[in-house]
């Protein structure tokens, strides 16, 4: 059913002008998408959503746009080039490739699954008394699924932590994991792959030097802070914010735009005393938890989930989930990074880059706080939850995209009723007058019922109609797209009407 649903948000993407495939006439590129003319809208609104949430919304954080291209010894120093890896498993009879932890995770899944559906077949034999929490205490069923979880999971993240790769396989074969194509456990030894991309810059092969296509944007930020704190006066604790692209050679890429390998990462690296940091990185789950429940999508759709294995920079990590059609994944990741990126850069430049505390009179290397969001994902998420269908009272079914209307990227759909007795023109003035304030669309082809209809797809959140009453009385129908309620409103009600209910600002003051 889930995946049902999926595939028909992966259609609509491309129906209605959100995403296509990277290089379609050419049969496409693997794990790449273009955004179209709505979804460069959507993704736009995103992005400028959390930009302000960032450097709006806080005195001490301001953002920067570091270059794809940085010097290759920053890889090094970051540990990327040694530790960026994913441990793959291939199944011989497939012959497909698959991450040996993304198996083992739906496999603890699996085991999750089992007990919702005991759960679901207890609620529905007791009724209104059913006991839960009681249930899952007691009943034998979900207690040995618990327990096999449980022992899974200590298991899984003993290995990952270790980076014992003999003991992934031994995981898989243990729990007789099979490939989800050939259905068989023919497989192969888990090995390590490197996710960066190289290429060469120089204009001879001979004078070339091997660099690397960012894997994360958050390098940038710390190669740079020094010239951020010292040029804007920044005082500990200080944050900078940067939105850009990021490449990562994945193997296993799919869920459409949910793992590609040129994607969006909006992330801030929040620099603060030593000492502070656990104190930082509390505040900072609950601030990215407050920015994604203003969209007003439910709490129960997000939940945290703290990392068992912790990079070799982190002290501490958690993801924000959330409940796409095929379950929780992440969008979010939060992380407590120590000083270990700094003391790097410094290690390696062999250039001092310890900030003086005016306060104190003493020279310290700060930790970091980072936040870290995919836009792509983001924008999957937004588009998974507003994807609606609808059955009308008249029968007729409609598909409606209920898009927060701040991200939505037509804020209005301006309608002629019919195209003659000088609707159009008059539509072509309101137009006029409202375009410079947010993004509307003009449009007079077919039935009023087939354009609500188009509008309704996109996730336009209003439209107004013209009819011959407006250019008596100077007022035109405006539909919500919600509720579909009509009301008659004055043509110079319209903006402030509008503009109120579609501004970013509007979400902002939720947060």
């Amino acid at each position: 059913m889930a995946e049902d649903v999926f595939k028909k948000i992966v259609s609509h993407c491309k129906e209605y002008g959100f995403v296509f495939p990277s290089s379609e006439i050419y049969d496409g590129l693997g794990a790449v998408y273009d955004y179209g003319q709505n979804g460069v809208e959507l993704k736009n609104n995103i992005k400028q959503y959390w930009w302000q949430s960032m450097v709006l919304l806080h005195e001490n954080i301001v953002g920067i746009d570091s270059s794809i291209f940085m010097h290759p010894t920053i890889w090094k120093a970051s540990g990327h080039v040694d530790a960026f890896n994913d441990p793959l498993i291939d199944n011989r009879d497939s012959k497909k490739r698959y991450r040996a932890d993304v198996l083992i995770e739906e496999q603890i899944a699996k085991y999750e699954e089992k007990i919702q559906k005991e759960v679901a077949k207890a609620r529905k034999r007791f009724g209104e008394s059913f006991d839960e929490e009681m249930f899952r205490k007691t009943n034998p069923r979900v207690l040995e699924h618990a327990e096999k979880m449980e022992a899974l999971h200590q298991r899984f993240a003993t290995a990952m932590n270790d980076n014992n790769l003999e003991e992934l396989k031994q995981i898989i074969l243990d729990e007789e994991i099979v490939c989800p194509i050939s259905g068989t456990r023919n497989w192969t030894d888990v090995r390590q792959f490197n996710l960066m991309f190289k290429t060469e810059m120089g204009s001879t092969a001979e004078g070339a030097s091997t660099i690397y296509l960012r894997p994360e944007t958050a390098q940038g930020i710390f190669v740079n802070y020094l010239n951020v704190q010292k040029t804007g006066r920044m005082k500990v604790p200080f944050g900078i914010a940067q939105i850009g692209k990021a490449f990562r050679n994945e193997i296993v890429a799919r869920q459409f735009i949910f793992r590609m390998r040129e994607f969006e990462q909006m992330e801030m690296q929040f620099f603060v005393k030593p000492g502070t940091e656990m104190e930082w990185f509390k505040r900072w789950k609950e601030l990215r938890m407050r920015w994604h429940q203003a969209l007003g999508f439910g709490s129960e759709n997000y939940r945290f989930h703290d990392h068992d294995k912790l990079a070799h920079y982190a002290n501490a990590a958690t993801d924000i989930e959330f409940r796409m059609p095929f379950g929780f994944k992440e969008v979010e990741g939060i992380h407590s990074r120590t000083d270990f990126d700094l003391k790097q850069h410094e290690k390696y430049s062999g250039r001092s880059i310890k900030y003086f505390d005016p306060e104190t009179n003493e020279s310290y290397t700060p930790y970091v706080i980072e936040t870290s969001i995919g836009v792509d994902r983001m924008f999957l998420s937004i588009m998974c939850h507003s994807y609606q269908e609808e059955q009308l009272e008249n029968g007729e079914t409609r598909v409606v995209l209920r898009l927060p209307a701040a991200l939505a990227p037509t804020k209005l759909a301006v309608l002629p009723l019919v195209r003659k007795d000088g609707l159009p023109e008059k539509a072509r003035e309101i137009m006029d007058e409202l375009k410079f304030h947010f993004n509307c669309k003009y449009e007079e082809k077919d039935t009023i019922g087939k354009r609500y209809r188009r509008q309704d797809a996109v996730g336009t959140p209003y439209c107004i109609t013209i009819d011959h009453d407006t250019l008596k009385d100077n007022t035109v129908t405006l539909r919500d797209r919600d509720t579909m309620e009509q009301t008659r409103v004055s043509i110079d009600q319209l903006r402030a009407l509008i503009e109120d209910k579609v501004s970013i600002t509007s979400v902002l003051k939720r947060i």
